[in-house]
């Protein structure tokens, strides 16, 4: 400590946002956190327990989640009379050198207007000793505890619409200032207020994000079940990895259990191969079966959706959306400008009477278990939540109203100065070491 500044001599800062902070460095991979609150939790390691003062006036009332990271603790702001939730890194070099990482991808996402872009505010950041602590908005639960609430059977098209839209709409302003969250999963996404009638959502922890400018081709990035194949195989990738994850989300959504899930790259893999008979091979290895469903290809999951939901207007629309989010060539993967066009959001879809064929896939094609149930900013974007562009106030929701035709719109904040799609790119982040890193498996529940 310098001064009330981290200090490391080994680095030279060439960005404005991290010579505050005096360092660069190459992301560490951290494992998931659960988001939920725990009052009588302590972290001995850190020397954090209910009633610590973080800073000079955050005072721990709650911790929500933990990992390799640190500590997520719920804050009182003694001095705003505010709730927060505190990001607390360890101090060890690593994890200090990871939180500025983040914190030059949050500087970054200041341009943006949070609420209007479906990302979590962030507050700042200030010392604690020698911890970085980050400051974000207080959400109210994860989508995984989200769903688990549904006891995992999945929700309606409804219900599914809307979040769908709103995460969608998150990763075209993330493409608009040129970031890659890299970890898009269902613990990495927030419900603001669950007791509100229209779902809201927003995108969390941008961790091991970066600048599309820095992708380094065949780093490891993101969580086993949920990572593109690209990842997974070791070849060049852009943003197009984020609509893959997200179309496993939205898959996650409606059957209420991942569709691939697996113990490494291997079985998600097979399992990808065996439903979307792409790249047919024989080994002699034989993976473990972790899936609680079995489709033979993704036209089956209108029929599976049929079964646990009924069937409901939309079924056919989305599991098309799906088979464009998931196609395994990432060139034709669909971008979100397009997924914001796509049909499957008319807003007429939830008010006309339902299909009721239930044949339309062809018969019984799926299996069921007896476990436990650098694409580029353009097009016409529905600006949610805008009157200009939505013909009425939408709060939350995208649902029910129209979509413009107008150009993209971009959801800026007036807080800090920003760039329209096209212009200049944002400063160069840290130089990150070329080479594999450990990815983390999904949290298991």
């Amino acid at each position: 400590m310098r001064n009330g500044n981290v200090h490391f001599t080994m680095y030279r800062c060439t960005s404005a946002v991290l010579c505050r902070l005096n360092v660069f460095s190459f992301p560490m991979h951290v494992k998931d956190y659960t988001m939920s609150a725990n009052p009588s939790f302590s972290s001995d390691e850190l020397g954090i327990s209910k009633g610590t003062i973080l800073g000079d006036h955050h005072m721990v009332e709650a911790f929500l989640g933990e990992g390799s990271f640190g500590v997520v603790t719920k804050c009182r702001d003694t001095k705003k009379n505010q709730t927060v939730a505190i990001k607390v890194n360890k101090s060890n070099p690593e994890i200090l050198l990871q939180a500025k990482l983040e914190i030059f991808i949050l500087e970054q996402l200041r341009r943006l207007d949070p609420d209007r872009c479906n990302i979590v505010e962030w507050n700042g950041y200030f010392l604690d000793g020698e911890r970085i602590c980050l400051n974000f908005e207080l959400l109210d639960q994860s989508l995984s505890d989200y769903i688990g609430d549904r006891n995992n059977q999945g929700l309606p098209m409804r219900e599914i619409r809307p979040i769908l839209h709103q995460l969608t709409n998150a990763l075209f302003h993330l493409g608009s200032v040129g970031i890659v969250h890299a970890d898009l999963k269902p613990v990495n996404i927030m419900v603001v207020n669950r007791s509100e009638s229209q779902v809201r959502v927003k995108l969390i922890d941008f961790g091991i994000a970066c600048n599309t400018s820095a992708v380094i081709p065949g780093d490891c990035v993101g969580t086993i079940g949920y990572c593109a194949p690209e990842i997974m195989l070791g070849t060049p990738y852009d943003e197009a990895i984020d609509m893959w994850s997200l179309g496993l989300v939205a898959v996650e959504l409606a059957t209420g259990v991942p569709l691939y899930p697996g113990e490494d790259d291997y079985d998600v893999l097979k399992f990808i191969i065996e439903t979307q008979e792409q790249f047919q091979y024989e080994t002699d290895y034989r993976s473990k079966e972790t899936r609680s469903i079995k489709l033979k290809c993704l036209d089956d999951l209108e029929q599976l959706l049929k079964v646990r939901q009924g069937p409901e207007n939309g079924q056919t629309l989305f599991v098309r959306l799906i088979k464009e989010m998931l196609a395994l060539d990432a060139n034709q993967r669909i971008t979100p400008s397009e997924v914001l066009k796509h049909p499957f959001f008319d807003p007429g879809l939830s008010r006309r009477t339902p299909c009721t064929d239930m044949n339309s896939t062809g018969g019984e094609l799926l299996v069921l278990s007896q476990q436990p149930s650098s694409w580029k900013s353009h097009g016409s974007v529905p600006d949610e939540g805008s009157p200009s562009s939505r013909g009425a106030e939408v709060r939350g929701s995208c649902s029910d109203a129209p979509v413009s035709s107008a150009g993209p719109q971009l959801c800026l904040s007036d807080r800090a100065p920003g760039r329209e799609a096209g212009g200049t790119p944002p400063p160069k982040g840290p130089e990150r070491a070329p080479g594999p890193r450990p990815r983390q498996a999904a949290a298991k529940e």
